[in-house]
């Protein structure tokens, strides 16, 4: 019997840490695709509710097999008070803490621009980023790439039919939601539940 409040992981969820901003929408439908594209389901903060934040987002992390951590925006904010964004290298923080206490957890991270993470966060030097280039197709590439030990070896077209259905989808959310952009709780589990569904009927899972 579990024990209340006790957290299990999930080696087939992988917990996606990236920025929200509009420009980043491809990249997010991109590594929403390619995650489902592997046979996993990707989670976020998204769906965590505001109240006591923190702790559950942590827990939420700790569920997941591995995360996924884009530090690809590092640069100022352009709206006052200017600053770097700190939200994605704090959770990276912790999904290191969890390994390195012995929870069982892959943390990978990824990038937009090659030896940049040398200069940004040289804690994590020995440790090679995957590079997206900031381009969806780089997104796929990399993941395929991460994920390549797990034993899964989807077809490269397949997975970018995937994406591009998925785009199709997510720009009829977005003209159903005048306004909004991709990242709130009620679109990204319609989106995950789209490209899981988009990821079936291409033979990528079963």
């Amino acid at each position: 019997m579990r024990k209340p409040g006790r957290t299990h992981s999930n080696d087939q969820h992988v917990f996606l840490n990236i920025p929200f901003d509009q420009k980043y929408e491809p990249l997010f439908v991109a590594f929403i695709a390619g995650i489902s594209g592997l046979g996993l389901t990707p989670r976020c903060v998204l769906e965590v509710p505001a109240e006591n934040r923190l702790d559950r987002l942590f827990r939420l992390l700790k569920s997941c097999g591995s995360s996924i951590h884009d530090l690809s925006r590092v640069e100022f904010t352009p709206d006052p008070p200017r600053c770097p964004r700190f939200n994605m290298p704090f959770e990276l923080g912790l999904a290191v803490a969890l390994t390195l206490s012995g929870t069982p957890h892959r943390w990978f991270v990824f990038e937009a621009h090659p030896h940049r993470l040398q200069k940004s966060l040289s804690d994590v030097n020995g440790f090679d980023p995957y590079i997206h280039y900031g381009r969806p197709e780089g997104v796929l590439q990399a993941l395929l790439n991460a994920f390549m030990t797990t034993g899964t070896h989807p077809r490269r077209d397949k997975v970018r039919k995937l994406y591009e259905n998925l785009q199709e989808a997510a720009e009829v959310l977005k003209r159903e939601s005048p306004g909004e952009t991709l990242f709130t709780p009620y679109h990204f589990p319609t989106l995950v539940m789209t490209s899981l569904g988009g990821a079936a009927e291409l033979g990528l899972i079963h």
